[in-house]
């Protein structure tokens, strides 16, 4: 990354508005809930089942999902090798000369790849990124304009130069693409539906990996890793190192909080998707990633999103349930996908697409 100016001052496109800059100190987050997920793994529970843990389990991811929009889950059946190796290569790739990782650059035709200037509510955030598909090739959208009916066919592109690298990422997208599945159905359980009533959304995935490194930063206070941002997708599943710098902003008072690092979790937070289909029931949380002076930081999100085609719109039978009208009208995932997609590239003159544009006025 090309970022210094001399004397070590910031690029101007990496400062944050006054309003939005971090402050220094910490508010390290108690309250996020810690999740134990071995009921759905033991053996005991393939088996024989155990209705009781799962009902308390159905619960306690409905209370997260509600009160924070975010929870950290333990013992949650992903095997450590398939993180550690993933993790390995990554760093493995950042570390290579920029040149090397420009020839798997990504660019307006192709979003995948390797990519160092990527704007969050048009500033410019302080990383650098390599993201893949989990289903190669994966159909999108060939534009974002509405009536352009044509489609495009994304495909992975990988470093000739780290013949371990593809294989340990692919590997480690299965792996964490199940235990989003089993989030998936309990919390479609904790909304008072069937497990699996979400899963047909997901035939035709375009979930994607990020891998993300972000180096240290000489002026951590006016800078972010990414802005604050609302994920657009179903669910995310996150790994993070022992650094941190993840914020998740507080929805009773509207405080930022730091997600303490735990060896061995993952983070999930519920997106817009889910706030969509729940009707509001569930919001998607805001939340932004602090830059350390001192250390970099790297983090792996699976980005959990429905198939190009899916229209997303609030769930019937839980509109009928909540004896409520519709608060969202339906949009395209795919035309949604690829005009976040395309927002990411390059800095807009508008804010990029949100649900909120949607939103019905009731």
């Amino acid at each position: 990354m090309v970022v210094r100016r001399e004397m070590g001052e910031v690029d101007p496109a990496f400062v944050q508005d006054i309003e939005h800059r971090p402050k220094l100190a910490v508010v390290e987050a108690g309250g996020i809930p810690l999740i134990d997920l071995s009921v759905l793994n033991s053996v005991h529970g393939k088996e024989e089942g155990d209705p009781r843990g799962l009902a308390g389990l159905v619960a306690e991811i409905g209370d997260a999902c509600k009160d924070w929009g975010f929870f950290q889950v333990i013992n949650h059946g992903v095997p450590s090798d398939l993180r550690l190796r993933v993790e390995t290569v990554a760093k493995k790739f950042f570390a290579l000369p920029l040149e090397e990782k420009y020839k798997v650059r990504r660019d307006e035709e192709n979003p995948l790849g390797y990519y160092d200037t990527e704007h969050t509510k048009n500033v410019r955030d302080w990383k650098e990124v390599f993201d893949f598909m989990l289903e190669d090739p994966t159909v999108i959208p060939a534009s974002h304009k509405p009536d352009d009916q044509q489609l495009n066919e994304l495909r992975n592109q990988w470093p000739d130069y780290l013949p371990e690298f593809r294989g340990a990422c692919e590997e480690y997208a299965r792996g964490v693409e199940k235990l989003a599945f089993q989030l998936l159905e309990l919390i479609s359980l904790s909304l008072g539906l069937p497990g699996k009533r979400l899963n047909g959304f997901f035939k035709d995935q375009t979930s994607f990996v990020r891998l993300n490194h972000y180096p240290p930063c000489p002026s951590p206070e006016l800078a972010l890793g990414v802005g604050r941002h609302k994920d657009a997708g179903a669910l995310t599943v996150l790994a993070q190192d022992d650094v941190g710098g993840l914020d998740v902003k507080h929805k009773t008072d509207g405080e930022w909080v730091r997600v303490k690092p735990i060896p061995d979790s993952y983070i999930i937070n519920v997106g817009d998707i889910i706030q969509v289909w729940s009707n509001d029931t569930y919001e998607s949380a805001e939340h932004r990633v602090r830059v350390n002076r001192e250390r970099e930081r790297f983090s792996i999100p699976f980005f959990f999103n429905p198939s190009h085609y899916v229209t997303v719109k609030p769930l019937e039978e839980l509109v009928i349930m909540q004896n409520k009208s519709p608060k969202y009208e339906e949009y395209n995932w795919g035309k949604f996908f690829t005009t976040r997609k395309l927002s990411n590239f390059k800095k807009l003159e508008v804010e990029n697409i949100q649900i909120y544009h949607f939103k019905k006025d009731i």
